[in-house]
């Protein structure tokens, strides 16, 4: 499959949000059900296209395919890390497209001067645990029952990637 990684852009946010949108009601990887509206997803685009914030986008066959971003934490002793958050439409995964998008993103925070990213994953994300691990994160805490969802309760795993552990 042909796909290419690019810096996300303004032009992207309705295709991103609608990207957004399609996994987080698969209610299987995300913390989040539904994307939040357009108008809010339009300024968190904007802002860290103004900042300069790690994000990437996979376009394939003519459409957004996938995200990955790094966001910094804003506390000043907090600013040397930021949080990894990604995702893959459904007919999309299994292609590489995601290990893609995350290593392009993990080296734009390398760049940007972050020294940590951290992310949280569900206990049931098998493939995305994998991937993570094979990035070189590291399970760093779990926060039981941590997410709750249609009665079910799940474990959120705690990773984190050090730049001098970075693969």
């Amino acid at each position: 499959m042909r796909y290419v990684v690019v810096p996300i852009t303004v032009d992207h946010v309705e295709a991103f949000h609608a990207s957004l949108d399609s996994v987080a009601r698969e209610r299987v990887h995300l913390a989040m059900l539904e994307a939040p509206p357009l108008e809010e997803t339009r300024a968190f685009i904007n802002g860290n296209v103004e900042s300069r914030n790690p994000q990437f986008v996979a376009l394939a066959e003519g459409r957004l395919v996938g995200w990955c971003d790094i966001i910094p934490y804003k506390r000043p002793t907090l600013s040397h890390a930021g949080e990894l958050g990604m995702g893959v439409l459904r007919e999309f995964r299994g292609h590489g497209i995601g290990r893609a998008l995350a290593k392009t993103t993990i080296e734009a925070a390398w760049s940007f001067g972050l020294l940590r990213v951290s992310l949280a994953v569900r206990e049931g994300n098998g493939p995305a645990i994998a991937l993570y691990e094979k990035l070189g994160f590291r399970r760093e805490g779990t926060l039981a029952k941590g997410f709750h969802c249609d009665g079910r309760f799940e474990d959120i795993h705690i990773m984190g990637l050090l730049k001098e552990h970075a693969i």
